[in-house]
């Protein structure tokens, strides 16, 4: 038999259904999965539901219905002060996920080379592969994450076609600086490159960490293709509504691997999206400060028990060294024994890194209802012996 496509038969099942299947066996609790345990905003599901009935369900223009795209361009000038033509600039897919497939194939040819920053989401390097592109890795170490300019400089060369991201960082939690990005921009620029920017987490910052879209910054604006989340601004990560927006020239490449991948996106679903980006600000400041409260219930709890903790600036997840509990393993034997002998599971940092990590870092997620983080920390602090 002739064998299947080598980039994805050479891939294993993803850490996270790995995970996510021995919690299920020894019935833990699951921190390791980013996705609230909540179902929502009650308003925004009961548009949805009103919209399936009222509204059509046929297909939708495959650059996303006009309200939902007029919504993204008007929430671009409102928090960020970006002017944005809906009709030209703004797309909607589905998901976040399909949105870097769509750029990334649209953008990078065999031999482009693709700068991208470690630890990573896992979708970025596949799909750079399938595309044709050269991965161009470079490391973020804990417990900082601080950007290493001079190995971030040298990934940059002439065959680099563009740079992929992630602010709020996933799985660090970390929230680039202007200086930080304005370096990274500086690069963009002097290398005639794009950066795809992947700002899911756009709306989760915390303590004062302002997101900052690197597409508002000097000479950025027709070089980004800037990727939005409704899964992450509306804790609704099954309804897969994503959406990018980039200037005319740029979109219209994505815009032509998307046509191909899902086309378009359920109706219902886009026009609820598009009420949600219209609530006031009170609800994107009360998603955040219910987060960061989440995020200091579950951070204090494991530095009780002997965690070496760093805040994350943003995102759902705090990543913690394991180290001073004295396991001898790595973080992924780790995160397998305190599944099947505490009934606690996370994801090693590890698999966020192409080849190997820090070796004792975890994710937890921290989107959960307090009583369930309150069960995980009991049963860690009885697991390690912390009473």
């Amino acid at each position: 038999m002739k064998s299947a496509n080598k980039i994805f038969a050479s891939l294993g099942t993803t850490v996270f259904t790995v995970m996510s299947a021995l919690a299920a066996e020894h019935k833990a609790i699951n921190l390791g999965q980013g996705f609230p345990d909540g179902n929502g905003p009650d308003d925004v599901r009961a548009k949805a539901a009103l919209f399936l009935d009222d509204q059509p369900n046929q297909y939708p223009p495959m650059l996303g219905v006009p309200s939902l795209r007029e919504a993204v361009a008007s929430h671009a000038k409102r928090f960020y002060g970006l002017e944005v033509d809906w009709q030209s600039e703004v797309m909607v897919t589905s998901g976040a996920t399909e949105a870097l497939a769509s750029c990334i194939l649209g953008l990078i040819n065999p031999g482009d080379e693709v700068v991208l920053i470690e630890p990573l989401y896992d979708s970025y390097l596949p799909i750079v592969r399938l595309a044709g592109g050269i991965p161009k890795l470079v490391r973020l170490s804990p417990p900082g994450w601080e950007l290493p300019r001079a190995e971030l400089a040298a990934a940059f060369g002439p065959k680099t076609k563009a740079i992929i991201i992630n602010s709020p960082m996933n799985p660090t939690g970390k929230v680039f600086t202007e200086e930080e990005l304005r370096f990274v921009a500086g690069l963009v620029d002097r290398h005639d490159a794009y950066a795809i920017c992947d700002e899911v987490y756009e709306h989760l910052t915390f303590e004062g960490s302002s997101h900052i879209p690197l597409m508002g910054l000097p000479g950025m604006r027709e070089r980004c293709l800037r990727i939005g989340s409704a899964g992450k601004t509306f804790s609704l990560t099954g309804w897969k509504v994503g959406y990018v927006t980039g200037a005319p020239g740029l979109l219209v490449s994505a815009a032509k691997a998307h046509q191909f991948l899902t086309f378009t996106t359920p109706p219902n679903l886009q026009r609820a999206v598009a009420y949600g980006l219209d609530k006031d600000d009170g609800y994107f400041r009360t998603l955040a400060e219910e987060l960061q409260a989440k995020r200091d219930f579950l951070a204090n709890g494991l530095r009780k028990i002997g965690f070496r903790v760093a805040d994350p600036q943003g995102t759902y997840f705090v990543s913690a060294d394991f180290k001073p509990l004295g396991f001898t393993g790595d973080d992924v034997a780790f995160c397998r024994h305190i599944t099947a002998t505490a009934g606690v599971t996370a994801i090693p940092v590890s698999a966020f890194y192409e080849n190997g990590g820090p070796g004792t870092f975890v994710r937890f997620a921290f989107c959960k209802r307090d009583e369930v983080l309150a069960e995980a920390l009991d049963r860690l602090t009885t697991h390690f012996g912390k009473r």
